[in-house]
């Protein structure tokens, strides 16, 4: 049994250490089985540069893994779309078939598939490592696309380094980001949106919907082409040529990388690719998901770890993304998918509900992905809490950089449904978003993307409702809007500032963006009207959505102004729920909250470290949308008193009424 790290840091481990150890044996095992003496995990995830469509210096070669298929033809424009001999795949070893044409045989910008025959029947498949697949406008059929550039895209930041300490992640969706009502491209979002996304201080976009998926309302998470870029959004040079933009600015770029599931379409996507269910996927029961209407892929077979390591690899090197945050990783670590389950001690993880193929595929993944770019970010999206998951893989981990604290975007909406205003625990609400693992990074998050589709209601929508429609409008507010802007600061202020790893903001969520997000659907008139990005409401200094856009950026830019923020200790300094008044202190500054709805207090005193104090943020300011109730040009100086306990002093404060302070020791 090996001493792994993982088991000394927690203690509460130890009557698993056999499972633990067990898991990591196991991840060991295949890692030697897949990879060949002498080479490396890198070495075996390059299937992308054998598999699909290559151009060579005297023509093509094409290669599909079918081990079911008794003949495959190449179809497409060039041939008319007819299965003929010359365009016929020679069958190969290991289920491997090939076929080398001359120049002319094809050309740039042309669609093909492929024609792929069984034993009692046959289909048109999409190839499974097609680079570039479009959709016909007219018929709204899917093909690959023969994409030979004679100007591929050269990159002129190929050095970047992500900043993560603290990591600062903005959200996005490529299609929803332009204001008018169409689906925006990746041109349009490199010139007007990531240029906002510097000025406002964030150092990360993770990217949604990249990988091709037939339906756009989806999301982005029922993917059908793995290695193919969404073609709605432009060409590959258009999102290398966005990445590398980002890149120059200094913010890293990560997208959503879904490998928990794949669609169930079979003409567009790997469903019965070679005429059985069970080529990428579990057979029987446990081929469907039973809730997310797709497929599960079976990470015990080699060539499905082959083809998702080579995918992971693929985006970090060709398109030169900085990372990946995983996609629905508490689906794959249990076999019930995560369904039903309530998660309420450590014996939930470690018994036979557990996926041990998937923890392995998720270790092996992150050892490649920081195998091939050690700068790599890696975020897994899981809700279990299962230890180990944002621990290092040689530490006994599954080696993701990061976690995502999804509890807490469910706590806040159930704090404002459930609980009056008057009934809100401070102390509590401090505990919840600190109540994570010592030894692992979490990324803090106030809201969630799925809290703004239809069915449910963002932060903002939530707190102020139908008053949104008619006062938004600076000094023409209602009390229920003064209320819901007055929380949405405290709530993001609160969330990003006690991270231990990163922070995280879903586009348009950070002014307040009204509504919610309904991509065009038969239900709505196939309108574009609820997907994308109202800019003007955040540009236009008379709204109140400008004011909450400018606190958003004085926010990131206050964790910005200290090095490593997220690292400095949080230190409890006060927590008093009769006044519903809470603080705490991270190095030099000292964050103070009132939830009150109702009180005001004047000299209240807060026990703090000897010194002199001044406001630096103060979510009440005018330009915040505020009542500018604060004088920030006091210096406020600790005083004693004989009761303070060793070292602190009283620190007095005017703290109006739903207000956060910052102040910075001087």
């Amino acid at each position: 049994m090996k001493d792994l790290a993982i088991l000394k840091s927690d203690p509460w481990l130890a009557p698993y250490a056999n499972a633990i150890n067990g898991r990591y044996e196991y991840f060991e095992s295949i890692e030697k089985k897949l990879v060949a003496d002498g080479q490396t995990l890198s070495d075996f995830a390059s299937g992308y540069l054998y598999f699909g469509l290559h151009r060579l210096t005297d023509g093509w070669v094409f290669r599909e893994w079918a081990p079911n298929a008794t003949a495959i033809f190449l179809i497409g424009d060039f041939n008319n779309w007819q299965r003929r001999p010359d365009y016929q795949l020679k069958k190969l070893q290991n289920g491997i078939w090939e076929i080398r044409l001359p120049d002319f045989a094809m050309a740039h910008s042309q669609l093909y598939k492929l024609l792929v025959e069984w034993e009692g029947g046959s289909g048109e498949r999409i190839p499974a490592w097609a680079r570039r697949v479009v959709q016909d406008e007219t018929t709204k059929i899917f093909s690959a696309q023969v994409w030979n550039t004679f100007q591929p895209y050269v990159f002129k930041n190929p050095e970047f380094k992500p900043q993560t300490e603290p990591l600062l992640i903005y959200e996005c969706h490529i299609g929803m980001s332009s204001s008018e009502e169409k689906v925006s491209n990746y041109d349009e979002f490199r010139t007007t949106v990531l240029p906002r996304i510097a000025a406002d201080g964030y150092n990360c976009i993770q990217i949604m919907a990249i990988q091709e998926h037939p339906y756009y309302g989806s999301f982005g998470y029922h993917v059908s082409s793995f290695f193919a870029a969404s073609s709605r959004f432009g060409t590959p040079e258009e999102l290398k040529h966005l990445i590398d933009e980002a890149h120059g600015m200094g913010i890293a770029v990560i997208m959503d990388i879904v490998h928990s599931h794949a669609v169930k379409n079979e003409v567009e996507g790997l469903g019965r690719f070679d005429g059985t269910p069970y080529q990428y996927f579990h057979g029987g029961s446990r081929r469907e998901h039973p809730a997310w209407d797709s497929l599960c892929f079976d990470y015990a077979k080699p060539s499905v770890l082959h083809f998702l390591l080579s995918n992971c690899k693929f985006w970090l090197e060709e398109y030169k993304f900085d990372g990946f945050r995983f996609d629905g990783v508490t689906s794959m670590l249990y076999r019930s998918h995560g369904l039903g389950e309530d998660f309420t001690g450590y014996e939930s993880y470690y018994n036979m509900n557990q996926d041990g193929d998937a923890i392995c595929y998720l270790t092996l993944a992150n050892k490649l992905i920081h195998e091939v770019n050690p700068n790599a970010i890696t975020v897994a999206e899981e809700v279990s809490g299962m230890p180990g998951l944002a621990t290092k893989v040689n530490e006994g981990g599954l080696g993701f950089d990061y976690r995502m604290a999804m509890g807490i975007p469910d706590f806040w909406i159930k704090l404002i449904k459930e609980v009056k205003d008057e009934d809100w625990k401070v102390g509590h609400i401090l505990w919840e978003l600190t109540n994570r693992r010592a030894d692992e990074k979490t990324i803090n998050y106030a809201e969630s993307h799925d809290q703004a589709l239809v069915g449910d209601k963002t932060l903002i929508f939530r707190l102020i409702d139908a008053d949104m429609y008619w006062h938004m409008q600076r000094n023409d507010s209602t009390l229920l809007v003064d209320r819901g802007v007055a929380l949405h600061k405290m709530i993001r202020l609160i969330t990003a500032t006690t991270i231990n790893g990163g922070y995280l903001n879903f586009m348009g969520n950070e002014f307040g963006h009204p509504e919610w997000i309904d991509f065009p659907r038969e239900g709505n008139g196939w309108s574009h009207k609820y997907a994308r990005r109202q800019w003007e409401l955040v540009d236009n200094e008379n709204y109140l959505y400008n004011a909450l856009g400018l606190f958003d950026n004085a926010m990131i830019a206050l964790i910005n102004s200290t090095p490593k923020f997220n690292t400095t200790s949080i230190q409890q300094l006060w927590d008093k729920e009769d006044d519903q008044v809470v603080a705490y202190q991270r190095g030099d500054l000292i964050f103070v909250f009132n939830f009150n709805g109702t009180k005001s207090f004047t000299d209240y005193g807060i026990l703090a470290d000897k010194g002199a104090y001044k406001i630096i943020l103060n979510t009440d300011e005018t330009k915040f949308g505020g009542f500018n109730l604060i004088d920030e040009t006091i210096t406020h100086l600790t005083s004693k008193t004989p009761k303070e306990p060793t070292g602190k002093e009283w620190l007095k404060l005017y703290i109006p009424a739903r207000t956060a302070l910052v102040l910075k020791k001087q």
